[in-house]
């Protein structure tokens, strides 16, 4: 079977839309695998919680999940991300809000455990250092992980007591084999790792082969929504340069 995993949607709708009509030019996907934070940042929470679950698919819960249901403290937030958070919990539905409140820390499925930020902690760890992704193995029982939370599509790999780290490009097939991996990958709504196109992975469970993909959108069209609804400038302007 094919799956289409994505993460950091980030009420981006003119992303996830390009993403989801990528995905079916690619083949198509039988399941999606989410890893969190569908909302927050973006203009269109509810239009990207709605669009998600149209689709069968299984999703984690995510820092900003969590904030705009008042699970988590915006404190820990910038004040930018902490506007952000409020406003799109303004914006929530009743539906929207158990949505959100029903999405688990930590899914095991098909060999593979999905989080958010790490298997360690599940909403905020980062894992962007081979340091801190070598504690983290021995947080999960499944050979591979998948996570997202740092929009970076990055491979962390684990053998021998050894961990190493490798970027993930799209032209670059990652083959599941012996080693155990953590994979990221990247964001969908706000990519950070200096290429704005959105971020994706198919994976074939039968060739064991997973793919990085990504997808021009219409940026402009986010940040003109963004602007119209009052949300900070400079979540809006980092999505032309995707950092």
């Amino acid at each position: 079977m094919r799956y289409a995993i994505l993460s950091d949607i980030h009420a981006n709708l003119a992303a996830f839309t390009a993403v989801l009509d990528d995905i079916e030019n690619q083949g198509g996907a039988a399941k999606i695998w989410c890893l969190g934070d569908v909302v927050g940042y973006g203009p269109d929470p509810r239009q990207c919680i709605e669009l998600l679950s149209q689709r069968d698919h299984i999703c984690v819960a995510g820092n900003h999940d969590w904030a705009a249901i008042g699970k988590v403290d915006t404190a820990e937030f910038n004040s930018d991300a902490a506007t952000a958070c409020h406003w799109t919990a303004s914006q929530l539905s009743t539906p929207d809000i158990e949505y959100l409140a029903g999405l688990p820390l930590i899914i095991e499925e098909g060999g593979f455990t999905l989080v958010h930020g790490s298997p360690r902690e599940p909403i905020w760890e980062y894992l962007v250092s081979t340091g801190t992704a070598k504690e983290n193995f021995a947080h999960f029982k499944s050979q591979f992980c998948l996570a997202g939370h740092s929009h970076l599509p990055i491979v962390f790999s684990y053998d021998d007591d050894a961990c190493s780290a490798s970027q993930w490009l799209p032209d670059i097939k990652l083959a599941l084999g012996r080693k155990r991996l953590i994979i990221n990958p990247g964001a969908v709504g706000q990519p950070r790792d200096g290429d704005p196109r959105a971020s994706y992975t198919i994976y074939d469970s039968e060739t064991g082969l997973l793919r990085l993909h990504r997808v021009a959108y219409d940026i402009r069209a986010t940040q003109d929504r963004m602007v119209a609804y009052g949300l900070p400038l400079r979540l809006a302007s980092r999505l032309g340069s995707g950092v």
